[in-house]
């Protein structure tokens, strides 16, 4: 199918509070520089009380709308990547709608981790370019620290709260969507999961060595099987962002894949592992920073529970704040 879809505005939005390495330190046994070693963090952003995964969508697509001058009263589908929704039902997205008064919109929820991002907009490309759609917010959320047991230091230093919604829009003339793979171990689940009507407590269970070694394997030769689609190489590819899942998994994909740190965004130092909204964060980051321009070639990937994966090569067809 020939993509007729293109990424045309971004926002995100992260919680105020910020929990250091220096708290933890007080919380669990552990050190700021063994976590910095380890994973890459020193922060990560933590929602209030009364402040659900719905609040930050809510607030990332204010930020897009604002940013970019753009309306979403005529979105006609919107589609919420997050493995924490505020309900079971109604589904997050169906949050999204009541908050802007979206007249006529389809919204639902997905649920791939932290591949879920690239999961929703790789959905969004062919809703878009089979015709179903015309106009699709794809949001990345997350609120972690509400299925995070802080009295275990193996995974409540890792994780954070955000969001992050993108604007997925027709543009028969500048196809953004080069290529896209997914794919699914569901063998690996026991090394990630979050448990529901199974039983037992509703924290988050990691078994940290497992997900590296599946993570760093599995990415790489995706990254090598999207470029061949795509029929590029790693020169072609102006940035490459991968799910902020830890520092060290990143620099290790990177290794393997030949990808340079340089042209590498994350958003894993300052807001921890967001899982589905690391992902547009780290965009983000990138914007401001002036780095990530209009035309640019972006390689996405996303890793994580399920144990799922999924990658993309877009056109980032966002306009430059400057511009």
């Amino acid at each position: 199918m020939t993509s007729k879809s293109l990424i045309t505005a971004i926002g995100t939005y992260v919680p105020a509070k910020r929990l250091t390495n220096d708290d933890l330190e007080k919380m669990v046994d552990t050190r700021d520089e063994w976590i910095v070693q380890r994973t890459g963090m020193r922060e990560r952003r933590i929602s209030g009380e009364a402040e659900f995964t719905s609040d930050l969508c809510i607030k990332a697509v204010e930020n897009l709308m604002k940013t970019y001058d753009k309306k979403v009263d005529d979105v006609d589908m919107i589609i919420v990547a997050t493995s924490t929704a505020d309900y079971s039902f109604p589904s997050t997205a169906c949050k999204v709608q009541e908050a802007f008064q979206i007249k006529s919109t389809g919204a639902f929820d997905l649920s791939a981790a932290c591949s879920g991002f690239v999961y929703a907009l790789t959905m969004a490309n062919g809703l878009i370019s089979s015709g179903l759609n015309k106009k699709i917010l794809v949001i990345g959320a997350e609120t972690m620290s509400r299925v995070i047991d802080y009295t275990d230091r193996t995974t409540c230093i890792l994780f954070g709260d955000g969001a992050g919604a993108v604007l997925v829009e027709y543009s028969k003339e500048t196809p953004g969507f080069n290529a896209s793979i997914m794919g699914t171990d569901g063998s690996g689940g026991q090394y990630l999961y979050l448990p529901g009507l199974t039983g037992g407590n509703r924290f988050l269970v990691q078994n940290g060595r497992e997900v590296y070694k599946w993570a760093t394997r599995t990415v790489s030769e995706g990254i090598e099987r999207l470029l061949a689609q795509a029929g590029m190489g790693t020169d072609d590819i102006d940035w490459f962002v991968p799910h902020s899942a830890n520092l060290r998994i990143i620099e290790s994909i990177c290794a393997r894949s030949g990808i340079s740190m340089e042209k590498t965004l994350y958003s894993v130092e300052y807001m921890g592992n967001t899982s589905s909204a690391s992902i547009p964060l780290a965009l983000d980051i990138g914007i401001k920073e002036k780095k990530v321009k209009h035309g640019d070639t972006v390689l996405l990937y996303g890793f994580g529970g399920g144990l799922t994966h999924a990658g993309a090569v877009v056109k980032w067809g966002v306009p430059d704040l400057d511009a």
